[in-house]
């Protein structure tokens, strides 16, 4: 590790309160994660004054502070220095809060955005590896150049890579949310593998029986989100308690297996339909706030798209715009709106870069450039710029809502869904040419009315960042 990373990892653990105070430690892709003792030692201010430090976050119990794509350099020296270990288990009560908070509704909703989001952002390298074999498909296959045929050994591999990921969805998640919950992460593979056994699928829609007496109706759960995360969020209960009960030296056997065995029935008869229903229900909500507002709901979207980045929530959208396409073969809403926001974030980033004149702010906006465009990650200048200075907050929705509204008007749709850097431009070649141009003049749109007023409204007369070194 370089000095650099080493020195940040040492002022951000002296900052929040030394080793004594860090009782775990992890990251994504820009955030160091930290559960802390006592979190009213870490001053805000100076944890952001530290450079290297975009800003500080604190959601789902977590202390978690932006450091951008460099995170993954700073992590393993900040692990070290504290004492902990990516994957050790912690005592629960060593970052309990030490008063319990009230379960309000709110309360309620974010526990379950946070674990709906914490499933669902671990899988984004795989959905964009296996969104960029479709897209690769689209531009060589029939739809486009027309290099391979649809009866090729090439058409049908590229296909099948893109359906490791989206058909077997369930096992992912089941993954992940056995990870974020603390649930033993094999069975977390169970569950979701059991929703996409061959045997079972092929019974969709046909009446089963659970252990020959519980009746249910049987449904193809392939590439599903909601039923596996109901299924692992009730598996979160159960092996604590068989965990509990069963001595030492059966538990090896005992709980895994009593876990799951009490699990299949709710999974089958109740959860698992649960989940698919209230995923028709969200799906059909989008659909219809689509309908009702046409093309001036793209344009909402794009304008509110960044703002949801924050919380996560965008994440949960991005599926649903999958499944669109899954199902209709073209996404004219969600993810539509999200290309136009993500555009905006570039033309937010440029607009920063061209307006700053300090040289080590210009820095920094230079690699909030190179970050969104080659590594389509926004957290960095939302972060960076927009939280920071507020006002290029007003460009970033008023780009995306110009923009979201050219493409509604135009009906440009997603055939794609994958790449979140400027390759996301070829999502939209399933379309045809037209599409193609109607997508690639939105997302320009986006891009230049963002930029444009970054740098003319974004910054105060008087802000440093204006003054050049």
């Amino acid at each position: 590790m370089s000095d650099a990373n080493r020195i940040i990892a040492e002022k951000v653990l002296a900052a929040v309160g030394g080793k004594e105070n860090v009782t775990s430690a992890s990251h994504c892709m820009t955030r160091l994660r930290l559960n802390l003792k006592d979190t009213s030692i870490p001053q805000k201010d100076e944890v952001t004054s530290i450079p290297g430090v975009i800003a500080v976050v604190e959601s789902g119990g977590q202390y978690q502070i932006v450091i951008g794509q460099n995170v993954a350099n700073v992590y393993p020296e900040f692990a070290r220095l504290a004492g902990v270990a990516t994957e050790k288990a912690i005592d629960e009560n060593l970052d309990a809060p030490k008063v319990k908070e009230p379960l309000t509704l709110q309360k309620i909703g974010m526990n379950i955005l946070d674990y709906m989001s914490g499933s669902v952002t671990p899988l984004i390298p795989a959905m964009i590896t296996a969104a960029m074999f479709k897209t690769v498909l689209v531009v060589i296959g029939p739809d486009l150049f027309k290099w391979v045929s649809a009866e090729s050994d090439t058409y049908i591999l590229l296909n099948a890579l893109y359906n490791a990921f989206f058909f077997f969805m369930p096992i992912y998640i089941g993954f992940t949310a056995a990870k974020k919950l603390g649930v033993s992460q094999v069975m977390g593979i169970f569950a979701g593998a059991m929703l996409v056994v061959p045997e079972l699928v092929a019974l969709d829609g046909q009446p089963f029986t659970v252990y020959g007496f519980i009746p249910t109706t049987m449904h193809n759960y392939a590439q599903t989100l909601l039923p596996v995360l109901l299924i692992v969020w009730l598996m979160s209960y159960l092996e604590p308690f068989f965990k509990k009960v069963i001595p030492t030296s059966l538990s090896t056997i005992f709980v895994p297996f009593l876990t799951m065995a009490v699990t299949v029935p709710f999974a089958f008869s109740l959860l698992a339909p649960l989940g698919n229903i209230l995923g028709d229900w969200i799906g059909n909500a989008l659909i219809a706030f689509n309908d009702a507002a046409g093309f001036l709901a793209v344009a909402v979207l794009a304008a509110a798209w960044c703002f949801l980045i924050l919380t996560g929530m965008h994440h949960v959208l991005i599926f649903f715009g999958i499944s669109s396409i899954m199902t209709n073969g073209v996404d004219t809403f969600v993810l539509t709106a999200g290309g136009m926001a993500q555009f905006a974030a570039f033309g937010m980033a440029i607009g920063a870069f061209l307006r700053m004149r300090k040289k080590e702010e210009k820095g920094l906006a230079l690699g909030y450039v190179v970050s969104c465009l080659l590594g389509g990650i926004t957290e960095p200048v939302l972060f960076g710029v927009g939280i920071r200075f507020r006002r290029p907050f007003i460009a970033l929705a008023i780009g995306g809502f110009v923009a979201g509204l050219y493409a509604g008007i135009t009906q440009v749709g997603v055939y794609v869904a994958g790449a979140t850097n400027v390759l996301m431009l070829l999502g939209f070649l399933g379309g045809g040419m037209s599409n193609m141009v109607q997508g690639t003049i939105a997302c320009l749109i986006s891009l230049t009315v963002t930029a444009l007023l970054t740098y003319l409204f974004g910054f105060e007369k008087n802000n440093p960042v204006l003054i050049k070194d």
